[in-house]
């Protein structure tokens, strides 16, 4: 138990020398899972924390929050409020400006930017995905980052959460709303994306220059925006 505590510790904290590596490495192989997490009650059973299987999102979280469930549960909603209906279930208007306490976009400073103009459509989203009728009102946002295009290598000495993103083509039609954030993990020094992967089923180490060349094989993959941890 002692060991596993000092592990946790480190997966957030690091320490001194390599926190830059550290960060999230105790979870290195662990399973994917799509959407792990939940409210343990209806609509969604799921636990509200758990540290043998992640998604892209509830890897960045949990780490984030040093896998303490009040930590989590103040990333995962809006006030710390535990309500599926009150989760932070879309990066672009929720995660990223209720966790503005916590988090920073910073893409200006590794590049040259651009906008990227998303309305999230909640009410069409419950809808169609959830099959709940809401109150919602349309959500618009613009969210800047930087294009393939404009993106040279990426020196940094602390790690950046990198978001990965799409020009919306097709996600309406699916889910009933417009999205940008397809991807999430942690840039590390010396070009590791560090993130939990849907195609190889675990949390794993990448080259990150690798892994945009192949998302530029897709043309509707138009950048990243980095955030700073606080």
């Amino acid at each position: 138990m002692k060991n596993k505590i000092i592990a946790l510790f480190f997966a957030f904290y690091g320490c001194s020398q390599n926190i830059e590596q550290n960060i999230g490495s105790v979870y290195l192989n662990t399973k994917y899972l799509n959407n792990p997490l939940g409210e343990e009650k209806v609509p969604d059973t799921d636990p509200l924390i758990r540290n043998d299987a992640f998604d892209c999102t509830t890897f960045v979280e949990t780490v984030l929050a040093g896998y303490d469930k009040n930590k989590l549960n103040q990333i995962r909603y809006k006030n710390g409020n535990i309500d599926f209906m009150n989760r932070n279930h879309f990066i672009e208007t929720d995660w990223l400006a209720n966790n503005a306490n916590i988090v920073e976009n910073v893409s200006a400073q590794y590049g040259k930017t651009a906008v990227r103009h998303i309305t999230i459509d909640k009410k069409s989203w419950f809808n169609q995905v959830h099959n709940i009728d809401t109150n919602f009102e349309p959500q618009s946002v613009d969210l800047e980052y930087i294009p393939y295009n404009n993106l040279s290598k990426i020196d940094i000495q602390t790690p950046l959460i990198v978001l990965f993103i799409h020009d919306g083509n097709g996600f309406k039609k699916k889910t009933g709303t417009d999205l940008a954030v397809v991807h999430m993990g942690f840039l590390l020094p010396g070009n590791i994306l560090r993130h939990a992967s849907r195609k190889h089923g675990k949390v794993m180490d990448t080259d990150f220059e690798e892994f945009v060349k192949k998302l530029q094989k897709n043309k509707h993959n138009i950048g990243i925006t980095l955030v700073k941890i606080k």
